[in-house]
């Protein structure tokens, strides 16, 4: 698992990060951009398996990105519960339409109080 935090600033109409205690450093027109280039800059360093990315401004023109590629605890973005429950994908799409049934059938229940507003 590799973690990879960086340093961002804007200046210029520019974004620019620096990794923090490292080497690695992008720049793009927007925090957007700036965080799927980091992500790619993360991943061609080294590392596989899922990616998780966070941007957090600190001021207007500063901010925080982390970029965390492979370990799959926390249930984040590449671990699905039913690939790490060993349930097929049939079973995973079958309990939400269950329960979207159920909550159909509650929600008409909830709403017959025995008169008509309008007649």
């Amino acid at each position: 698992m590799g973690v990879y935090t960086f340093v961002c600033k804007s200046g210029g109409g520019e974004w620019t990060a620096k990794q923090h205690e490292g080497d690695l450093e992008a720049s793009a027109s927007s925090t957007f951009e700036l965080n799927r280039k980091l992500v790619q800059v993360a991943l061609s360093a080294g590392g596989s398996g899922g990616v998780q990315s966070s941007f957090s401004l600190i001021s207007p023109t500063s901010g925080v990105c982390q970029v965390i590629i492979g370990g799959g605890g926390g249930g984040g973005f590449a671990a699905g519960g039913a690939a790490s429950g060993g349930g097929g994908a049939g079973e995973a799409a079958a309990a939400p339409k269950e329960d979207e049934k159920k909550k159909e059938e509650s929600e008409e229940e909830e709403g017959d109080f025995g008169f008509d507003l309008f007649g």
